[in-house]
């Protein structure tokens, strides 16, 4: 068998919708799979910040187009797909990004379970779940159609494993993991002549705008207690680069991994796989 490692990764000339493309995480993602020749559409419900974006990769001599966009809007969605289907005469792949947390649906400092609040948390279930299912039925109705596509949803650890406090993102992001394995069946069910292929990614703790301030104190430097907690409880004992998130995307995207469906593909630096039983510095 004669395979050609760099064909098998290959995104080239692939059109890639990605929501939530406004923050770091899939900014970062837009701008390489561009720079290796997918056709990049950032999709954000801040349309000045994807068109920023998108003005830097052409910048560099890639392909994107930045859309402002509401993935809780199912005309807003329908809108941007049809500016992508105009732009680039398809759409091959969607990577659902777009997701966050609030204080309120969070266990509040001195507070109980019991103080949590309710509207917080149905804003927060909504923005990654319904955000997640939203954009696939838009994207997934259209892949059906034209008879593959490739739909990529962004989990957490905190999915897999609940972190104490943020009770609406651990409940939300478990729901996402469910949905994705649930619509890794349906759709093969729904369109058994069509090769949709549906898989997710479930990102560590990458020093972001949206947490930062919950990993390092107010010198930008010091560690806080939470902090210290999840290094502690990362074999690679740091936190992850933007950058990681991008091959394990890539082999999702590309024929690497064609027969990878309802897979969670965790980049976390191992902290989902220790127990927390013995320290990681010595043999316990």
């Amino acid at each position: 068998m004669d395979v050609k490692i760099d064909k098998l990764f290959d995104v080239s000339g692939k059109v890639v919708a990605i929501t939530g493309a406004g923050g770091i995480l899939y900014a970062a993602i837009g701008k390489a799979l561009a720079s290796n020749g997918a056709k990049v559409v950032l999709l954000d419900i801040m349309g000045d910040k994807v068109e920023s974006v998108a003005a830097e990769i052409k910048a560099d001599g890639g392909e994107a187009l930045g859309i402002g966009c509401s993935v809780l809007d199912i005309a807003s969605m329908k809108a941007a797909l049809d500016k992508i289907v105009e732009t680039y005469g398809s759409c091959d792949a969607l990577i659902n990004g777009a997701g966050g947390n609030r204080p309120g649906a969070c266990v509040p400092p001195d507070g109980k379970f019991t103080d949590l609040e309710l509207g917080e948390l149905d804003k927060v279930f909504e923005l990654n779940y319904k955000g997640t299912v939203l954009p696939s039925q838009v994207f997934g109705a259209y892949f059906a159609s034209v008879g593959k596509g490739n739909i990529v949803n962004t989990s957490s650890m905190s999915a897999l494993a609940p972190l104490t406090n943020v009770a609406g993102y651990s409940n939300a992001k478990a729901a996402v993991t469910n949905f994705t394995r649930w619509l890794a069946v349906q759709v093969r069910v729904d369109y058994p002549k069509a090769d949709i292929r549906v898989n997710e990614i479930a990102p560590g703790f990458f020093d972001t705008t949206q947490n930062h301030y919950l990993l390092f104190e107010s010198d930008d430097k010091t560690l806080t207690k939470r902090g210290q907690s999840i290094i502690g409880h990362t074999p690679m004992g740091r936190f992850g680069d933007p950058v990681e998130l991008i091959g394990p995307i890539v082999m999702l995207l590309s024929d690497a991994g064609r027969f990878m469906h309802g897979v969670t593909v965790c980049i976390d630096g191992g902290f989902n796989i220790y127990s927390g039983v013995g320290p990681l510095d010595e043999k316990a």
